[in-house]
């Protein structure tokens, strides 16, 4: 769908997008493909063409941050180790952007990798190393804890142990980025937020990044609950809220997981329509996080599956509609910039 681009001035830092190339890992996804995978597989190769084409679509993006998502591991550092190949792959993509050769936007000025916490403080030397790997530009890392009784919910590439949060040496893991000052961006399930309350209330000093609202869930066995259970998840965020060491990414929702929409892959809905059904989960956190602890994301290319890139943020802007000047520019750019250390790239 094509539209015009609403303010299209108004600077955006993208903090949450993906670059892989999952064409080799597609043939073990069993068939029918569970329907996150079947989001994925028209941008099952995802790297700096389509990245750029994207954020040139005519909105005004000035910086992005990268997110983990498993993708361009290096075998031949070990085990433990492997996660830093990809943190090598992204710093080599924000060198290209940073020649200018594609124009002024800092594509993954930020980067956010992964190490597997739970190897307690064992994760210390992977930080290390990621740091090493990417010096002026990571961040921190994901190490994301959804899980659901139902496995028809996630599928088996992103079914992780329950109550990882909860765990004592996964705890001991995660202490280890406050002694090196890193962030930590969560991904989990609606039903799991709880578990996130009660890390972020042990660890109040820790900066963390909520991903995707939540995620709220509307398929498989929550198909058609969304309703009945928004009332639960208002209630954990705002929870959540009053622990002043989080912030909340305003996105995702166009996830598969989701149902928001329900059809896809890019079933062509505009950013009318996608704002009206966003609208009670993003309203519900900016109210309860304020606009200087809120940020949108694209969470491209994985929200290709209900929204175009520029149909997804022309859906955020009507969403700010009602937001003052300060609070636009802390919810497209500002929040982002102060949480990812990268303020410099608004002059």
């Amino acid at each position: 769908m094509t539209e015009a681009i609403i303010e299209p001035d108004l600077p955006i830092i993208d903090p949450h997008h993906h670059l892989w190339d999952l064409r080799p890992m597609l043939p073990m996804f069993p068939q029918p493909h569970h329907p996150f995978i079947a989001a994925i597989v028209p941008s099952a190769y995802y790297t700096f063409d389509q990245l750029h084409a994207h954020m040139t679509c005519g909105h005004n993006i000035v910086a992005t941050v990268y997110m983990e998502c498993g993708a361009f591991y290096n075998g031949a550092y070990g085990d433990a180790l492997k996660v830093v190949g990809e943190v090598e792959y992204v710093n080599g993509v924000a060198a290209q952007s940073a020649s200018g050769l594609y124009g002024p936007a800092r594509y993954c000025a930020g980067i956010v990798g992964h190490a597997d916490l739970a190897r307690g403080s064992g994760a210390g030397a992977v930080l290390d190393a990621l740091q090493a790997a990417a010096p002026r530009r990571f961040r921190g890392i994901r190490h994301a804890a959804a899980w659901d009784a139902d496995p028809e919910v996630l599928g088996p590439p992103f079914h992780h142990p329950q109550g990882l949060y909860l765990d004592p040496t996964f705890r001991e893991g995660f202490a280890e980025l406050g002694k090196r000052g890193l962030t930590f961006d969560a991904w989990l399930l609606e039903p799991q937020l709880p578990d996130l309350i009660d890390l972020a209330r042990a660890f109040p000093d820790q900066p963390i990044c909520l991903d995707h609202v939540g995620t709220p869930v509307g398929h498989a066995s929550y198909k058609g609950k969304l309703h009945e259970r928004f009332d639960e998840w208002r209630r954990n965020i705002r929870e959540l809220a009053l622990c002043e060491n989080v912030v909340v990414k305003l996105g995702g929702l166009a996830m598969a997981f989701c149902a928001l929409p329900e059809d896809g892959p890019a079933a062509g809905h505009g950013s009318e329509h996608l704002a009206a059904l966003w609208r009670p989960y993003i309203e519900t956190c900016i109210e309860a996080f304020g606009a200087d602890r809120a940020m949108f994301e694209s969470n491209y290319p994985v929200d290709y599956w209900g929204a175009d890139y520029a149909v997804l943020w022309n859906a955020f802007k009507r969403l700010a509609r009602s937001a003052s000047a300060d609070e636009k520019a802390a919810l497209f750019a500002g929040t982002a910039a102060r949480f990812y250390g990268i303020e410099d790239v608004l002059g």
